[in-house]
């Protein structure tokens, strides 16, 4: 089931921005999305082998902009960008932008946080940018899932490779346990939940999907894109021009074992 199939059931709803696709949760509006992101090319060595480093910019650039938006498409209070780099080129319009602070993984993700609510005591939702097959209606249904719960929750989407693309949060306080958490493992999902849990709140699960972390993510990701979006173009185009599917030496049609960076 593609995960744009999956809609919260509570509240109110109106149809995606133009009028088509699946209906959209209206408790979304009272929330707002937090993207973490780095500037183009900034970060494409996940993708190096096999694709040359120019290959692997423009797939991330192309997760940037098909995530940013879907974001501008979201209906949503308040979008916040939180910057890592300087901009360039990047669409930013319609977001509120903020610097990175430095640090590890697990400090920028806690002061993001704090920084996008600061003033904007908003639910917030905190996405990164490999996850380009993110949609207007499954990110407002991820919003409705934690706007239309008890403040005490948290919502998290876990990726395949036991990391996790998205963390929602009522307070800027909770985001005080993941300085703590570590990341880029295969079990940082569990033992986010685990912290969260720990302390006082209960977790409820968002969709699971794949991070463009390595070139068999970016496959699959691209799959679950719409044909038209630029990383489904730049990732086909891409697959045409590396040997086989995503590891040197192996025959077309051939896709090695994910071992993809998510967002924490």
């Amino acid at each position: 089931m593609r995960p744009d199939g999956w809609v919260a059931r509570t509240g109110r709803a109106s149809r995606a921005p133009g009028g088509y696709g699946p209906r959209v949760p209206d408790a979304a509006l009272a929330a707002q999305l937090l993207v973490l992101a780095e500037a183009p090319g900034r970060d494409t060595t996940r993708l190096d082998p096999p694709c040359t480093p120019e290959q692997a910019a423009a797939i991330a650039e192309a997760a940037v902009a098909d995530t940013l938006d879907a974001v501008r498409a979201t209906p949503v209070a308040r979008r916040v960008v939180a910057l890592d780099g300087e901009p360039g080129d990047l669409d930013l319009s319609g977001c509120a932008v903020l610097p990175q602070t430095g640090g590890d993984t697990g400090t920028r993700l806690a002061a993001a946080f704090a920084d996008a609510m600061d003033g904007a005591a908003l639910p917030t939702l905190l996405i990164g940018t490999g996850t380009p097959q993110v949609t207007p209606a499954l990110l407002a249904a991820c919003l409705d899932r934690l706007v239309t719960t008890s403040r005490q929750t948290a919502v998290l989407g876990a990726a395949p490779d036991g990391r996790w693309w998205a963390l929602g949060l009522h307070a800027a306080l909770e985001a005080g346990v993941l300085p703590d958490v570590p990341t880029a493992r295969t079990d940082t999902a569990e033992r986010t939940r685990r912290a969260l849990e720990d302390a006082g709140l209960t977790v409820l699960d968002l969709p699971e999907l794949t991070d463009v972390g390595s070139f068999p993510d970016a496959l699959a990701a691209a799959a679950a894109c719409d044909p038209g979006t630029r990383t489904a173009r730049v990732v086909a185009a891409v697959a045409d021009a590396v040997p086989g599917d995503g590891a040197p030496g192996q025959p077309r049609g051939t896709v090695t074992a994910p071992s993809a960076r998510s967002l924490a």
